[in-house]
């Protein structure tokens, strides 16, 4: 089976990612399509079998199997290595060594949370997928989907896998072993956003140096949006990583993953991605995460960053905003599995990226095109724009309440939880990086409003070796945002509670009281959303002109995307239908 046949049954698959990867799309695949699924897996099961069995060459790195010392509740440690929890509740990870060394170091420190994480990550999958016939399916296609990722991974990025694997969890050794499953974890981010044939969660990130900001220096924030529920973001992991070759670099991501989403290295070199608009592509290559990480490993400029990231082959579109102390700059790199950008500013000293490219090979993209057209990322671009001309000369604080922000266009209120906002009220965590300084402040929960926290990379990766109370710098510490403790917060989080209960009672058929649905609307008012889930509600009891008000007010809000926007239009349709 082969071209259009073989995408249209990936694309039916991809129904599955839609739902675990991103946690937007909650529509499974039909029995049918699973089932042409099956028969493909099985006819090119000879070409799985190679990759479920591979093992990568390790023979070459000495080792010593850490033996973990327990400081106390919190603190762990292995010779130079640390696991350590702050008071923001962040972890904080120092490891060092050859590739299999790091792996090992790694993941003897922090396998009770890196089985955890696996955990609520697989968990989403049961929820998403309860029937045991569907779920080995799914385990079929992920094995066939995944079969090339290993010949697109550098040996040593394997190597460092394959020691951090050896503390996975036995419980999970029937979707794939222990390696392999480490090896598809880090292809989850990729996987989720190729198979999302909607909008997606959008990131947000900018760069500014020169006139716009205070001293002059280079400074970027960017939000990382993936969202796999609030279980899988309250351990967030701070890792500074002192690899035997290469540079030394910190990232800010979840135990479990050596990959970079957020990062920053010794020489000033950071990276950030975000999703742009894919085709679902007919197998897995190089994750996105492992080409940002290399970067940092050895790039020391913005001209070594392109080069690396062009070499490697991918199997989505991304931006990658790369930030360079050396070169007082920054630019977005914009890779495809069929094409490669770069997007460079002129006369201007800023850049700033949501999830559209904007380089000119992308200039005629069909894809990109509508993507712009039709869903969130270009409203974000101009709510930064908008931002920066209120705030035309930043500092690390001010970048902070960028970040923060979760109005519309000229401060219109748009509801807490609209993806057109920057601060999406989902955000996994913040980022603000100063590349000359060699300073980073990463956020604490919840999402990007708890106190950011510095760190200073020139005395973490000194001579002079750490200890575990010497990660942060307090003093530069930005404070934790009046939002997070205000009414209108407490409500936004009980209305994201509440809508699962009014989505549970349609599916269900179950009963709710009009003043309960009064309540959940004043929760949050300003939300689309919030109406055109009770308008469902009202649909699926047959109550349609209670559901036409709803669906009719929610169109008078400020609606995400196009596609979000024709949903309504259909919902009210079908219920004027209804009532005539």
């Amino acid at each position: 089976m082969k071209g259009n046949s073989r995408k249209a049954i990936l694309n039916k698959a991809g129904h599955i990612g839609n739902g675990f990867f991103c946690c937007q799309n909650n529509r499974l695949p039909t029995i049918k399509a699973l089932f042409c699924l099956f028969l493909i897996i099985n006819l090119v099961s000879c070409g799985i079998s190679k990759s479920v069995h591979h093992i990568p060459q390790v023979s070459q790195y000495p080792l010593e199997i850490p033996k973990i010392t327990r400081i106390n509740d919190s603190t762990f440690r292995y010779n130079q290595n640390y696991l350590t929890k702050n008071r923001q509740q962040l972890w904080e990870l120092y490891i060092k060594g050859n590739p299999l060394q790091l792996g090992y170091n790694n993941g003897a420190l922090t396998q009770n949370l890196m089985q955890k994480q696996e955990g609520i990550f697989f968990s989403k999958v049961e929820g998403f997928v309860p029937s045991k016939f569907k779920q080995k399916l799914l385990r079929g296609f992920l094995k066939w989907y995944n079969r090339k990722m290993y010949l697109n991974v550098r040996e040593d990025y394997q190597a460092e896998l394959y020691g951090l694997s050896q503390y996975s969890s036995d419980r999970y050794d029937f979707i794939a072993p222990k390696y392999l499953r480490n090896l598809y974890l880090h292809g989850a981010h990729d996987i989720g956003h190729a198979m999302q044939d909607l909008a997606m969660v959008g990131c947000s990130s900018l760069a500014v140096w020169n006139e716009n900001t205070e001293d002059g220096d280079l400074l970027i924030g960017r939000n990382f949006d993936f969202y796999v529920g609030d279980d899988f973001a309250q351990n967030k992991l701070v890792e500074f990583v002192d690899p035997e070759d290469g540079i030394p670099y910190m990232s800010v991501s979840w135990p479990g993953m050596i990959g970079v989403v957020s990062g920053m290295n010794k020489e000033g070199i950071t990276v950030t991605i975000n999703a742009g608009k894919s085709k679902i592509p007919l197998t897995a290559k190089t994750p996105i995460s492992l080409v940002t990480r290399e970067i940092l490993q050895y790039a020391k400029n913005i001209e070594e960053a392109i080069a690396i990231a062009k070499k490697r082959k991918v199997f989505v579109s991304e931006s990658i905003l790369v930030g360079s102390a050396a070169d007082k700059n920054a630019v977005i790199i914009e890779v495809s599995p069929k094409n490669f950008g770069v997007y460079r500013v002129q006369n201007s000293s800023r850049v700033l990226c949501t999830n559209h490219f904007q380089s000119d090979v992308y200039k005629d993209d069909k894809r990109n095109l509508k993507h712009i057209e039709e869903s969130h990322s270009e409203y974000r671009y101009e709510k930064l724009q908008e931002l920066l001309q209120e705030e035309e000369k930043l500092n690390p604080e001010k970048m902070a309440s960028i970040l923060r922000n979760t109005s519309g266009l000229q401060d219109e209120k748009i509801g807490y939880g609209n993806e057109k906002a920057l601060n999406q009220l989902l955000a996994h965590h913040g980022v603000i990086f100063s590349p000359q300084k060699k300073l980073v402040w990463v956020s604490s929960n919840p999402y990007q409003l708890g106190e950011f926290v510095c760190y200073d990379l020139n005395e973490i990766f000194s001579d002079k070796g750490l200890q575990p109370d010497d990660f942060s710098k307090e003093e530069l510490n930005i404070a934790r945002d009046p939002f997070a403790d205000s009414k209108e917060f407490r409500n936004y989080e009980e209305y994201r509670k509440v809508s699962m209960q009014v989505n549970n009672a349609a599916d269900n058929k179950e009963n709710l009281t009009d003043d309960f649905l009064v309540h959940y609307k004043s929760l949050n008012p300003d939300f689309w959303k919030v109406y055109y889930t009770t308008g469902k509600y009202y649909f699926c009891k047959k109550e349609y002109s209670k559901a036409k008000t709803e669906f009719e007010t929610a169109m008078t809000k400020e609606i995400t995307t196009v596609p979000d926007r024709k949903e309504i239009q259909k919902y009210l349709k079908k219920t004027l239908n209804k009532l005539k």
